[in-house]
């Protein structure tokens, strides 16, 4: 047989196998997988603008830094309440536009509107009733976050449920968390920080809110777009003859449901911690005061993208072979393994060595560790939402209810009311090295217990996650082999309902 003739009989017998699984599971065009996760631009972006809300809260309004973060973390906590509500709801929820598309026209209304109105006036109302303004807008902006959150992880679900390509879509989506977060430091780091000096600066904040209002516009039309065939009440189930879940129901859908436990545990300390490590404060003392360079944190972004975008499609190729579960443990490991050595790095040599322009032993083992062990990071991110739409999956293939909305907002729930612990856990650390009135900035003056607090909050918060992470991972059964089994079974029954369906009509 020539080359040519194995070929075409290889190209032949893809066709047939692509045919196979399209008659046993919905799949996504090209198109759709590209353009839908545009919209995690829009998520991130406003998810980054209020990253930096407690320097305009402390610094700009004139709230103390304890407080300033008791009042974020309360806010989480109320949103995290009614997440679950949220979800219910959207799982009701039957129209013309689907559920998708209407919840993120509204989320980006709430958030764009509470934003603006926070970063442009808060400062600027009666001392008197600046907290309970800030708290007011706080909120609003939440409610819309938690409404985008939970509709784009409803999107993931329906757009396809082929255990090969779920891992494709979640590294599509973490591409984009990738290149929005490198731009958006490099912004920050030289545009922003370059015109404005420092975050004590209104003007940067009033800039950088107008950007995130207009990205996020943006993003979302291109997630509108992406959704919108597969936004309809056929596709919301394995069939239309799922059961309808109840509100009485929340419980024991967690309660009988260890997959889901497990992956709860794993993502909500996986969450909380790199939502520590990353914070833009952690951020500023290990490249503003440790290293001394604030903006080499932005090249370091830059640099790391492309490594970055390899590593992770590596990983999700892995993850399509093997199974979602497997590749998140390999990437597990990996990231205990590079941030440890990171650690040691930075304990035995001098931080202050690492320079772009002084490429010696320092610099090239920071980038080498630091880049590898970013992009395994992104690749257990990456792997998260292929992991709850399976377990929507599970769900239904065990209780006949298909659930995503709720399912995604008792996960969320969990998530902030763990995650939300972040800013005031930061706060308090710091409190206890002497930050009370103001947190640290690129001018405080390097210290021991600086040094100390910054590792723990940048790489020991980390580890401890991970280890919690593979431990959880045990317990959780959710491996390709199950999947398929559980895909073919719900095939199955779906035909036969609706044969039955078919038979009763005529």
């Amino acid at each position: 047989m020539s080359q040519a003739e194995k070929r075409k009989l290889t190209k032949e017998q893809k066709a047939v196998q692509k045919a196979e699984r399209e008659k046993i599971y919905r799949r996504a065009k090209v198109w759709q997988m590209g353009i839908y996760p545009i919209g995690g631009f829009g998520h991130n972006a406003f998810m980054a603008l209020m990253m930096f809300v407690s320097y305009y809260a402390t610094g700009i309004v004139g709230l103390g830094t304890v407080i300033a973060s008791i009042v974020i973390t309360g806010s989480r906590i109320m949103d995290a309440v009614t997440d679950p509500i949220v979800g219910l709801i959207l799982d009701k929820t039957k129209g013309r536009f689907g559920k998708v598309r209407p919840a993120l026209v509204v989320a980006y209304i709430l958030m764009a509107s509470s934003t603006l109105l926070m970063f442009f006036t808060n400062h600027l109302v009666p001392h008197g009733i600046k907290l309970i303004y800030f708290i007011g807008l706080y909120i609003v902006y939440i409610l819309g976050y938690a409404l985008s959150q939970i509709a784009l992880n409803i999107g993931n679900t329906i757009l396809t449920n082929d255990p090969e390509q779920r891992p494709l879509l979640g590294g599509l989506l973490t591409i984009c968390t990738v290149v929005f977060f490198t731009l958006q430091s490099i912004y920050l780091s030289y545009y922003l920080i370059g015109k404005y000096g420092d975050f004590s600066n209104v003007g940067l904040f009033h800039e950088m809110t107008i950007f995130t209002v207009i990205l996020a516009g943006i993003a979302y039309i291109f997630a509108i777009i992406g959704i919108a065939a597969k936004d309809r009440d056929e596709n919301f189930g394995a069939s239309h003859h799922s059961e309808a879940i109840k509100l009485k129901d929340l419980w024991p859908l967690l309660k009988n449901n260890r997959p889901f436990q497990m992956f709860i545990v794993s993502a909500a300390v996986d969450k909380l911690s790199m939502q520590i490590a990353g914070n833009v404060i952690v951020g500023v003392m290990l490249f503003g005061i440790i290293i001394g360079n604030y903006p080499l944190g932005g090249t370091v972004s830059a640099i790391a993208l492309i490594p970055n975008i390899i590593v992770l499609l590596f990983g999700i190729r892995y993850a399509m072979k093997f199974g979602s579960k497997k590749g998140f443990v390999i990437a597990t490991w990996a990231c205990i393994i590079s941030y440890s050595l990171l650690f040691l790095l930075l304990w035995l040599g001098d931080p202050k060595q690492i320079r772009m322009d002084n490429m010696g032993f320092m610099t090239i083992s920071f980038l080498f560790l630091y880049l590898i062990g970013g992009a395994v990071r992104y690749v257990c991110s990456g792997l998260m939402m292929p992991m709850l739409a399976d377990i929507v999956d599970y769900n239904m293939h065990k209780t006949n209810r298909f659930a995503p909305g709720v399912i995604s907002s008792v996960y969320a729930f969990i998530d902030k009311a763990v995650s939300s612990l972040q800013q005031t856990f930061i706060g308090l650390m710091l409190a206890l090295i002497g930050f009370k009135a103001a947190f640290p900035d690129i001018n405080t003056p390097y210290s021991d217990k600086i040094f100390w607090m910054t590792m723990f909050l940048a790489i020991g918060v980390m580890v401890i996650a991970w280890i919690i992470s593979l431990i959880a991972m045990k317990f959780y059964e959710l491996d390709k082999e199950r999947m398929a089994e559980s895909g073919r079974t719900r095939s199955a029954a779906t035909s036969g309902l609706d044969k039955i369906a078919d038979g009763r009509r005529r």
